[in-house]
């Protein structure tokens, strides 16, 4: 019996958000199907300061070859990337903010953080390379 690919594709979105250790209402994946190529923005929302950045991208020829994609990376390449701290604040409020991105390097950090933003909005005051543990 074939099971229906809205169920793989549910029980895939649920691994992804449980292994990165948030609420489903914390995750959103945002497909979007281009040239017959399925591309997947796997965009995360801190709940302490209600924004939203991009975690990673990745690409298939269907959704579900894509969330698999995402979930090996979750599981296992994201933690041969570098971690990096960014403190930044949004123009007219006081309050300085601290969030942490995995990236290849400092412009994909920055690339993460700027997502889907206008870059006047917000103020980054310094993003940091996190010694390796």
């Amino acid at each position: 019996m074939t099971k229906d690919v809205n169920v793989n594709i549910a029980k895939l979105q649920k691994e992804i958000a449980e292994k990165l250790g948030l609420a489903s209402e914390n995750v959103i994946f945002d497909f979007t199907n281009i040239d017959n190529v399925v591309k997947l923005d796997l965009i995360t929302i801190n709940p302490r300061h209600e924004q939203s950045f991009l975690y990673h991208t990745e690409k298939g020829i269907d959704k579900l070859e894509t969330l698999k994609k995402m979930l090996e990376y979750v599981l296992i390449n994201n933690k041969e990337e570098n971690h990096y701290t960014v403190q930044w604040i949004k123009n007219g409020e006081a309050n300085l903010h601290t969030s942490y991105f995995r990236a290849k390097n400092i412009y994909e950090a920055l690339d993460k953080f700027y997502y889907n933003r206008e870059l006047n909005t917000y103020v980054v005051f310094s993003i940091t390379l996190n010694p390796v543990a």
